[in-house]
């Protein structure tokens, strides 16, 4: 792989983090917490962080950083033979199925842009909008376009190296998705009945916590994290020998975990203040918040501000998603007689890519298949074979360890460390499949 890193330790954060947030931070996380409970559903969630995503992604930097390669060659690098190779073949194959149908709600996002922008929502009550949605859903030729448009952006930030491509735009992108996240939270804030949302979302009521909140909240931490897919063995991989991979895993979660919150400031305060349901599920954004900012005022410009902001969340977990199949393609290739480099890999990805979109478009149930498959089985499965790779088959201490190199990492820590990732993060794993697969 090539020996390019991050310049900065700021490039390297804005990229993790912008790998973890995503449609999975403002599309997803808001629908779901009003589907279990609000407050309740938080606490647990965020407990899940700590206890579960936290060692995974130290897991993922680790990986990337002691190999210096992607998700194909590390496994290989680290064991010294093959045997963990369906690993890499699996973080490979899951990037690619995500973004299937990923970038299809990208396009959904992108589409409702430029609808925004034209005012094209303006007049429309819930029944309406939600015409407005299936048609705009079953309109294929439509929905193909916007859904490549993101597809066409995300390469041509691939197509230049880590410094120029991915490091450059994440440094503006996420300063400016915070930016205009805290804008539309303090304009929220100031409705009338907006401290009846924060309340739903913020108040702890210990009788919501059931089994179900906690399969969901389990289950939203590895989607919304991004774990298990190789995004962070590759940005790992980048990342320069003098970085401090525990400090860095605590601040990709913290900005991680702001979005999520900030995203939640911005819909529940709305939904209530307007008297709508915070568990209308994933036609939240599409449908109850354009409602929304009918009845708001300035609305045509809240309504461009929050699909701009969501169409920024998306294309930083885009291109994350293809620079794992990017650098997987062209390290697997490095030793053939015509070696891929990174332009034809992106070439051929982003071929790959539309042929996924356009199956998921044109087939409903592959668009649910991808999302069920990757989300329930692939990325907790790669993220458990992870967890025992390096809990279980890789040295902890010498100079070979793990963590040999990791100096704030203290000997009390490692065992903390090794103890998750060889019994409470497997455990965890396990359970969401049992679950996922109707056993509990």
């Amino acid at each position: 792989m090539s020996k390019t890193t991050f310049s900065s330790k700021i490039g390297l954060i804005m990229a993790a983090a912008g790998s973890a947030v995503g449609l999975g931070n403002i599309w997803k996380f808001p629908y779901i917490v009003g589907e279990n409970g609000g407050g309740a559903f938080l606490v647990v969630y965020l407990v899940c962080v700590l206890l579960f995503g936290m060692p995974l992604i130290m897991t993922e930097f680790l990986i990337g950083k002691r190999s210096g390669k992607s998700a194909y060659g590390a496994f290989r690098a680290l064991s010294g033979n093959n045997r963990w190779q369906w690993l890499s073949w699996l973080c490979m194959l899951t990037a690619l199925l995500i973004m299937g149908f990923y970038f299809v709600v990208t396009g959904w996002c992108f589409n409702y842009l430029a609808e925004a922008l034209v005012n094209a929502f303006h007049g429309m009550d819930m029944n309406g909008l939600t015409a407005h949605f299936t048609q705009m859903t079953s309109n294929l030729p439509r929905t193909i376009f916007f859904s490549a448009l993101p597809v066409v952006m995300t390469a041509a930030v691939l197509w230049f190296d880590v410094n120029k491509g991915i490091e450059r735009l994440s440094k503006i992108l996420m300063p400016l998705l915070l930016l205009m996240m805290f804008l539309m939270a303090g304009r929220v804030l100031m409705l009338d009945g907006s401290n009846i949302g924060m309340q739903f979302f913020f108040r702890f009521d210990f009788s919501q916590i059931t089994p179900k909140v906690v399969m969901e909240a389990m289950g939203q931490c590895f989607f919304s994290l991004s774990i298990g897919m190789g995004a962070l063995i590759t940005y790992g991989a980048y990342m320069p020998k003098t970085q401090d991979v525990p400090r860095t895993s605590v601040e990709v979660i913290i900005l991680d975990t702001l979005v999520a919150l900030l995203a939640g400031v911005i819909i529940f305060p709305a939904v209530f203040a307007f008297g709508f349901n915070p568990a209308e599920g994933p036609q939240l954004v599409f449908v109850v918040l354009p409602a929304i900012f009918e009845q708001m005022s300035f609305a045509w410009l809240s309504a461009v501000l929050f699909f701009t902001l969501l169409c920024i969340a998306a294309l930083t977990s885009t291109i994350s998603l293809m620079e794992v199949s990017v650098a997987f393609l062209a390290e697997a290739t490095a030793k053939l007689k015509h070696p891929m480099d990174r332009q034809k890999s992106v070439l051929i990805v982003s071929a790959v890519v539309m042929v996924l979109i356009i199956s998921c478009v044109c087939v409903d149930s592959l668009f649910d298949a991808f999302d069920e498959i990757t989300s329930c089985i692939m990325m907790p499965l790669g993220a458990l074979g992870m967890s025992l790779f390096v809990g279980w088959f890789l040295p902890q201490d010498g100079e070979k360890g793990m963590l040999s190199k990791e100096k704030a990492i203290k000997r009390w820590a490692r065992k903390i460390f090794v103890f998750f990732l060889r019994w409470i993060v497997p455990a965890a794993i396990i359970v969401i499949f049992l679950n996922s697969l109707g056993v509990l």
